[in-house]
């Protein structure tokens, strides 16, 4: 670090040099202050460019901490800020009717508009607080104004004639699939966009930083981002996206949700760096730009609200899209070790299905059960127990069983042998000692049914459980099929004692 200090007659007479553009934009932008149509794309990318010159220069020299100086920093830093939050959202006004997208019960385009308005309400304010603070710093103003016409942005109608050759790709249902299942795997790791939803306005600052940061934002729309890549580089002028005329959704399902990122990272990292209190910068906090709640209000009912609706719909039309090109196949898997399909295994499977929205069926004994209730599956269950039962009756017929009468102490001790040797065998899981067992047993049957009736009881009362190797089908959507088979290689979820352990990577969807 430089220890030499550089005057401010030598700093002011660098930046009056290097700021000649800006300022004179900032000018043209203050004079300007009752016209809303004064934001174009021309302008605000000069305006951007300019700004992030600047703030460097700034920035080299240390300005962020110097008193005179911090101040002109903070203002071009929210210059550059609103300019690119600008031209994100007149991007979005422009390429609006060409993403297709699914309808709404909120006007978007009406959102978009309005707040465009409030940046440029901010644009103006920052823009003649920079001649301010220029004037103080005796920064030279440009007497030149620019002129109006060089900034208009007049777009006649129409489009090119797509005449290139379309592009020739893999099948179309692996391609698309793939897709899908990309936007609803990025969709279930989105649960923060959803946070709009569960606070109100007042509490909008207690949402900083969790569930929301610059940070995590963010890496959500650099998620987005590589989507829509892979959605160009893999569909775009292809066949496919010629043969299936609604893949085109998909892409402005993705895109839009990407460009709502992209704004809400800025806002949210001007939110942090200027207007937090923990965090904020103080000599903007005092005299804000824009209030607190006016940004917190752009950035979670507009940003956040309007993306999270956007992927609702996009999930939706995923579902429509894999259950179109699904190709239909059929796994053999094993039942869960503890206690089959109780609320756990039941849970997850149905959170697969539910997933994919597709259609898949579980089959036992010639019965279908949808797959993705869990009700269903529990169903399910009642047959595997009674199909345990009746494995361990035969189990026990197999062994020696005191002969004559026996009293109900004598018939406690011989289930107790019983389960000790089954469990011996592996045939048995104890997952309770002592057993407690009953103090009676039925009077009017054999020893048994007895034995069978009170080892059934153990069973259901969660003392023991049956360990018999027995498989159910799952049959529908492949892609589907191959999570699920990997929850069963998985355990689905827990060891042979109920006790939860780590899912693979490509099932991580099903913890958030």
């Amino acid at each position: 670090m430089s220890s030499v200090i550089i005057g401010h007659d030598d700093f002011a007479g660098l930046v009056g040099a290097r700021a000649h553009k800006l300022l004179q934009l900032a000018h043209f932008l203050s004079a300007r202050r009752s016209d809303p149509m004064a934001l174009t794309r021309p302008l605000v990318a000069d305006l951007l460019s300019q700004a992030i010159q600047i703030e460097e220069l700034l920035d080299t020299y240390g300005a962020r901490n110097n008193r005179k100086w911090s101040r002109f920093r903070s203002l071009t830093a929210t210059i550059k800020l609103f300019a690119d939050v600008a031209y994100h959202l007149l991007h979005i006004q422009y390429t609006l009717p060409a993403y297709r997208l699914l309808p709404l019960e909120r006007d978007f385009a009406q959102a978009t508009a309005q707040v465009l308005t409030f940046t440029h309400d901010v644009l103006i304010k920052a823009a003649g607080w920079m001649i301010v603070q220029a004037n103080r710093l005796d920064l030279p103003i440009p007497s030149e104004a620019v002129a109006p016409t060089d900034y208009l942005e007049p777009l006649p109608p129409g489009r090119l004639p797509h005449d290139r050759p379309m592009r020739k790709t893999r099948s179309a249902s692996e391609t698309i699939t793939h897709l899908a299942t990309a936007y609803l795997n990025l969709a279930a790791e989105s649960d923060l966009l959803y946070v709009v939803e569960q606070v109100t306005p007042a509490q909008y600052p207690s949402c900083f930083p969790d569930p929301l940061s610059e940070d995590s934002l963010q890496y959500l729309e650099f998620r987005f981002h590589s989507l829509q890549s892979l959605y160009d580089t893999h569909v775009s002028e292809t066949e496919i996206e010629f043969l299936d005329t609604d893949l085109p959704i998909l892409r402005g399902h993705i895109s839009i949700v990407y460009r709502l990122l992209e704004t809400a990272t800025q806002l949210v990292h001007y939110y942090e760096r200027h207007l937090n209190v923990q965090t904020g910068d103080s000599s903007l906090r005092r005299k804000p730009v824009i209030p607190a709640r006016t940004l917190l209000a752009m950035l979670m009912e507009y940003s956040i609200a309007y993306a999270k609706h956007y992927l609702v719909q996009g999930r939706r039309f995923c579902h429509t899209m894999l259950k179109r090109y699904a190709q239909v196949g059929s796994i053999e898997v094993s039942v869960p070790t503890y206690r089959g399909f109780h609320v756990r295994p039941a849970t997850l499977v149905a959170k697969i299905v539910r997933h994919y929205g597709s259609d898949i069926h579980m089959e036992l004994d010639g019965q279908s059960y949808d797959a993705s209730s869990p009700m269903d599956i529990f169903r399910a269950n009642e047959k595997i127990n009674a199909q345990k039962r009746r494995w361990l009756v035969s189990e026990i017929g197999r062994l020696s069983l005191p002969k004559g009468e026996l009293n109900d102490q004598q018939i406690r001790a011989t289930v107790l042998e019983v389960v000790l040797r089954l469990a011996q065998q592996g045939k048995l899981i104890i997952y309770q000692q002592p057993l407690q067992l009953s103090e009676e047993c039925c009077p009017d049957s054999i020893l048994l049914e007895k034995v069978t009736a009170e080892i059934a009881r153990l069973q259901a009362t969660g003392q023991i459980d049956i360990k018999a190797d027995l498989n159910i089908r799952f049959i529908g959507d492949k892609r589907v099929l191959c999570d699920l088979e990997l929850l069963a290689l998985s355990g689905y979820g827990e060891d042979s004692f109920g006790n939860n352990i780590t899912l693979p990577r490509e099932l991580a969807y099903l913890r958030r």
